[in-house]
């Protein structure tokens, strides 16, 4: 009797192996969630920050930034203000986030910044020329942001 003269599989190895393939299915999707997921919370903080300073609301941005007693408003407004270093902040787009190689309490969101709306494509090299790279640090336990540690 060869492999392929075998008879009718028994209905209970087929019902094992269903289980199995489903259960291996549900693992591989939830962990495909799970890494594509995990740093929604700090990309949420981010979008309402800069959503916040690129309408001009500035006392709610540095609401959100939860800043340390050692950073004033008018330090906050130094760089994210209507003259600040990082302005003028149109709109904006998040490339990535992660934690730092050497580990850390919280999220480093890499984001590009205009001052042109919409954002401008590659294609546009004059005004994509202007778009600026920002890195900030999303803490994990407060969501309060600053710029991430040298």
């Amino acid at each position: 009797m060869g492999l392929l003269d075998a008879g009718a599989e028994e209905p209970q190895s087929k019902a094992l192996r269903y289980v199995v393939s489903g259960t291996a299915l549900v693992i591989f999707l939830a962990v495909g969630a799970w890494y594509f997921l995990r740093y929604t919370p700090e990309k949420r903080t981010v979008e309402r920050f800069m959503h916040a300073v690129a309408t001009g609301d500035s006392q709610q941005a540095y609401q959100i930034w939860h800043p340390h007693p050692n950073f004033s408003y008018q330090d906050f407004l130094s760089f994210w203000g209507p003259n600040g270093y990082y302005s003028p902040i149109k709109t904006y787009r998040i490339e990535s986030a992660e934690v730092p190689p050497k580990g850390g309490s919280g999220v480093v969101i890499v984001l590009e910044i205009s001052g042109y709306e919409p954002f401008p494509k590659p294609e546009e090299t004059i005004k994509f020329a202007q778009t600026r790279e920002v890195q900030l640090w999303v803490e994990r336990s407060d969501q309060s942001l600053s710029f991430p540690p040298p």
